[in-house]
């Protein structure tokens, strides 16, 4: 079978859930400056980074020549009060970030964007994530494990930091990093079918 889409995203979560549907993707991996701009709230942050992604993962399958076939970018932003909290850029990083998620709710945005040519579809969902509050000692050997390195917000609640969370309201598949349900609607605009669906 021949590739359905294009994924602009290194992220290895967002590649197991749309291989989950079915769908045959070609990994471009994009790099673009992911710097707040002055003033910026989260959601024009997070949608800004998807079509910039998007964008930069089309241009790539311009340059190459590539056959054209719908493209997918996605990112995911973790907020505390109206903050953008981003991927920890050490472990002592890691440690205030999950110290300040510690007995609180936050919110996690998740923006995809699907290109092809000229046209450019956008969802966004939000979702509400209850920590429980943490020892220290679980924070301690949470970081030792790697697994909040690489992430915004410093956890994956796919992974160890599921014992973290008490409740969520909204995409479960959002938080990982693609909502699933919205991404599956986007996908046949675009022709492209989907296992079950």
């Amino acid at each position: 079978m021949s590739t359905n889409i294009y994924l602009a995203s290194a992220s290895p979560r967002r590649r197991e859930l749309l291989e989950q549907l079915g769908i045959l993707i070609e990994v471009l991996r994009t790099d673009i400056d992911e710097t707040p701009l002055p003033g910026e709230v989260p959601l024009a942050y997070t949608e800004r980074l998807a079509r910039n992604k998007a964008e930069a993962g089309w241009l790539k399958v311009k340059q190459f020549g590539l056959p054209e076939r719908p493209l997918l970018a996605a990112d995911t932003t973790v907020v505390l009060d109206g903050t953008i909290i981003g991927k920890p850029e050490s472990a002592e990083h890691a440690r205030r970030i999950l110290q300040q998620l510690s007995g609180r709710e936050h919110q996690v945005l998740t923006s995809v964007a699907l290109k092809q040519g000229e046209r450019c579809a956008l969802a966004t969902t939000t979702s509400t994530v209850q920590f429980r509050t943490l020892l220290a000692n679980e924070i301690d050997h949470y970081i030792i494990s790697g697994e909040p390195m690489d992430k915004a917000g410093a956890y994956g609640i796919q992974g160890v930091a599921a014992m973290f969370v008490n409740a969520v309201q909204g995409s479960y598949t959002g938080i990982v990093g693609l909502p699933l349900a919205e991404t599956v609607c986007m996908l046949r605009e675009f022709g492209i079918e989907v296992m079950g669906a």
